[in-house]
């Protein structure tokens, strides 16, 4: 049924006059499908139009007209619902540049007027300033909140403080002077919950007690959080990137950046973590992120009447929530470009690093973690690393890939089988079973048990004097008075082979929850688990390495660099490189999770191994499929999103994708001027299109332009009021000249105004690649296809995601996966000689037998 609404999703485009017309290339814009709504909510009002006027054309409320007159000519005032949209549909992205160009030339015209029109010039000059200030102060400080509750929380599961109800375990012990070295966390002021409820610190009854203690917590922390979503805001659960990425590609998902959302995310998040589940708290921060950037937003009109303008605030946003979530201001930055955003230009980049920038300073300010580091695992490492070090580099690269790759596809079939089961109704009980079985499995190992971050901490750490953990118990040779930063490679102890096979089960505990994890109905983010499972492998390889320099520092490949007594392998750098090289397989990210990385350790050198582990990491994911987490779960919830990094390479041309196909009723047209306004309103009540292309007449089929449907019905339903003598009867003229008609003829109704004079159209000729990249380029929501001047049908931004999907599904058991890779045209000819034809190049329907698939392939070679 959805196949057959030909223009359900267009929203007309503007004068081809207001694109050629653009200052720079920032004006050239992506955009999407989009249905234009009579109502507006004022719940959350998350993305609302207004009332603008246009470069070229007037805009009323942000509905555009092809001239610049008025949607009437006897309408003088803007006519209310026109230009705001539908919850679930896409802004009109040319529209919104050109309300904010005229917008700017009418304030530059009156600023000389008067010193108030100066003032408010100057104040929508600072306005862009003004909001991601605020924007980094708000996420400063509420990651700040975060990070201290989540500490705090995550200690109540093991025990309370009786001096201090609000310090957590290390807080607890600071001022404690009954502690040890040996035995630093360990203090009269803090008490686990054994010894406050039966009287004993040691001993079977105490580890029973404290099991059960923390198997309660956890499950009550988990079933609180994912009450809180459920009840009070079912938008604050998941990671939230998926949806960023694609509101800022245009979309609207009205509610998921409100007010609701940002109270409910920062609350359950806290619980969420604390809860022990395999998630992580950086993802959720860039959504409370773009939550408090939408809100600010609403303060300036600058920004909260232009939908395009908005998402400007919302990149620079989510350069602020990875800022907090990394400490990364200049990584946070990258990721906006390279992940979130969909349109970023200079000045975005600006004001995303100056977001980032506050965000940092303000969380700085608060120091969290009481290490005056903006995040828990900082490290720093004194040991260059080696060439011979590049090959086990490498391979956690390809592990990382390997990893990646597993997780997107089990995550996915899991998700796609939790809708699809009656499993997915009952999102309470599905958390409430994965935080039991996660609490039962993390206990009894020390690994596990840990806060995820401080798990991260204690791996990134490399072995020094002052050390305890059992990583670090080597068998010490060295003089006693000889402490020094560099400690000599020495042969491992019991305690570490032991934390070597704790750290072994550890991983495999960890990729099977997150599996399960990720996409559960309470806040969970993906950044954390993946550099877990990243930091364990790297850390046993890094072990590995390391007994293997000292017992064979002979072998040519260490002989040369690593002596005995020296300190040549850090463990603590395998284990950073393995979390960037799972991060990245998961992700797919480069650039941005390298600087990332390389601004959580402070080591430049170490640039080289990361950028190698993190390519290795994205091409072994990208042999098994080229998407990454966030687009798949996006392709997964159906969202209209067009990824500008896809290549398309199949050989269909735009007559295959064109509604209406054969087996569909005709195209659904209007006459320039002899239709009447009962035939008008008769075709928008019997048909659910979204527009009609305006023809020459029946026997021609020539285009003369194109009219939606919510402007037919407003202009009607105007002109019934204030135009005397517009009947059911009366003409309707999209000419620029009125026919004679005879003197009896009720008078006609002219709605050339509300015309789009130039619709963007292809040929049925067209190949889909350049339609593809049209759609992306020019901010298409629609395109007419014509054949010598006569319209044939109509290409909607939601037919060619649906037959993108149609031509990957049918793709994947049939082709090699470098086989997408290469680029192909289709050919003008058959191998008969014979002109292609343009239906049947590609066959769409379901394939029935062998030959039939062979003759797919064939069909579509070169």
């Amino acid at each position: 049924m959805e196949s057959e609404q030909l223009f359900h999703r267009g929203y007309y485009r503007n004068s081809y006059n207001s694109i050629t017309s653009a200052s720079s290339d920032e004006e050239l814009l992506d955009g999407a499908g989009v249905i234009m709504d009579f109502q507006t909510s004022e719940d959350d009002n998350l993305l609302d139009g207004d009332t603008v006027v246009g470069t070229h054309y007037t805009m009323t409320n942000g509905g555009s007209i092809s001239s610049s007159t008025h949607l009437l000519d006897l309408l003088d005032e803007p006519i209310p619902g026109v230009g705001t949209y539908d919850d679930f549909h896409t802004i009109d992205w040319v529209r919104e540049r050109c309300k904010d160009r005229e917008r700017h030339r009418r304030i530059n015209s009156k600023k000389k007027e008067s010193a108030w029109e100066m003032t408010k010039s100057l104040y929508d000059a600072w306005s862009g300033w003004l909001v991601v200030t605020l924007t980094g102060l708000a996420s400063g400080a509420l990651a700040g909140l975060i990070d201290i509750a989540a500490d705090w929380m995550t200690d109540l599961k093991e025990g309370i403080c009786l001096s201090a109800l609000w310090y957590n375990h290390e807080q607890c012990c600071w001022g404690s002077n009954e502690t040890t070295f040996e035995e630093r966390d360990k203090c009269p002021q803090w008490k686990t919950w054994a010894e406050l409820i039966i009287g004993q610190a040691e001993g079977p009854g105490s580890y029973i007690m404290n099991y059960i203690m923390y198997i309660f917590w956890a499950l009550s922390f988990a079933f609180l959080a994912v009450s809180l979503v459920k009840v009070f805001a079912p938008y604050a659960c998941g990671s939230g990137i998926p949806e960023i990425k694609t509101i800022l590609s245009g979309f609207i998902i009205r509610g998921y950046l409100g007010k609701w959302t940002l109270m409910i995310k920062t609350i359950t998040l806290v619980l969420a973590v604390a809860s022990g589940l395999s998630l992580g708290k950086e993802g959720p921060l860039v959504h409370v992120a773009c939550c408090c950037g939408n809100i600010f937003s609403y303060l300036f009109p600058k920004y909260s009447t232009n939908e395009a303008k908005k998402r400007e605030v919302l990149s620079a946003a989510s350069a602020a929530g990875v800022s907090v979530a990394f400490g990364a201001p200049i990584g946070g930055v990258l990721f906006s470009l390279e992940e979130v955003s969909y349109y970023f230009p200079l000045k975005t980049l600006w004001r995303s690093f100056f977001a980032a920038l506050v965000a940092a300073f303000v969380l700085r300010s608060i120091n969290p973690f009481g290490n005056s580091r903006l995040v828990l695992f900082y490290v720093e490492y004194h040991t260059p690393w080696y060439l011979f070090e590049l090959f086990p580099f490498i391979l956690l690269g390809v592990f990382g890939g390997l990893w990646g790759a597993f997780f997107i596809r089990a995550n996915i079939a899991w998700c796609r089988r939790r809708k699809s089961t009656t499993f997915g109704k009952y999102p309470v009980l599905e958390v409430i079973i994965v935080a039991a079985v996660t609490a039962v499995a993390a206990f009894p190992n020390p690994y596990t048990r840990l806060n995820t971050s401080e798990l991260i901490k204690e791996l990134f750490t490399d072995c020094g004097p002052l050390e305890s953990s059992s990583l670090c118990d080597y068998r010490n040779d060295m003089n006693a008075s000889k402490i020094v930063d560099d400690i000599p490679d020495r042969p491992a102890g019991l305690g570490v082979y032991s934390a070597i096979w704790q750290l072994c089960l550890a991983l495999i505990f960890k990729i099977i929850m997150t599996v399960f994890t990720f996409g559960i109905k309470v806040p969970s983010g993906l950044f954390i688990p993946s550099m877990a499972i990243g930091a364990i492998a790297g850390r046993i390889v890094g072990i590995a390495v390391e007994q293997l320099a000292y017992y064979h520092h002979d072998w040519f490949i260490f002989k040369e660099w690593c002596e005995v007594g020296a300190d040549c392998i850090t463990p603590g750098l395998y284990a950073m490189v393995g979390a960037a090289a799972c991060l990245g397989g998961v992700t797919r990210m480069t650039v941005s999770l390298v600087v990332i990385v390389f601004e959580l350790t402070g080591g430049l050198e170490y640039i080289v191994p990361l950028m190698a582990a993190v390519m290795t990491s994205k091409w072994v994911g990208d042999a098994f499929g080229r998407e990454g987490i966030y687009e798949a779960h996006i392709r997964l919830n159906g969202y209209p999103f067009l990824d500008a990094k896809e290549e398309f390479t199949h050989t269909t041309l735009a007559a295959d994708v064109m509604r209406p196909r054969r087996s569909d009723p005709p195209l659904a047209v209007l006459t320039q001027d002899n239709m009447t306004v009962d035939d008008i309103e008769n075709m928008i009540n019997e048909t659910s299109y979204n527009g009609f292309p305006v023809i020459m007449s029946k026997e021609s089929q020539r285009l003369v332009g194109f009219a939606l449907r919510r402007d037919l019905t407003i202009a009607i339903e105007s002109a019934r009021k204030k135009q005397e003598g517009t009947v059911g009867s009366s003409r309707v003229c999209f000419a620029q000249h009125t026919p004679s008609l005879p003197a009896e003829s009720p008078r006609p109704l002219k709605l050339r105004s509300i015309l789009d004079m130039s619709p963007f159209t292809v040929t049925d000729h067209t190949p889909m690649e350049i339609v593809v990249d049209i759609f992306r380029k020019l901010g298409l929501r629609q395109c007419l296809v014509t054949h010598n001047g006569t319209v044939l049908g109509i290409i909607t931004k939601k037919n060619m995601v649906e037959h993108l999907e149609e031509l990957t599904r049918r793709a994947e058991p049939l082709t090699p996966p470098w086989y997408h890779h290469k680029k192909r045209y289709p050919p003008s000819y058959g191998p008969d000689g014979k002109p292609r034809p343009r239906l049947h190049n590609v066959q769409l329907s379901p394939v029935t037998s062998e030959g039939e698939e062979a003759r797919l392939l064939s069909s579509t070679a070169l």
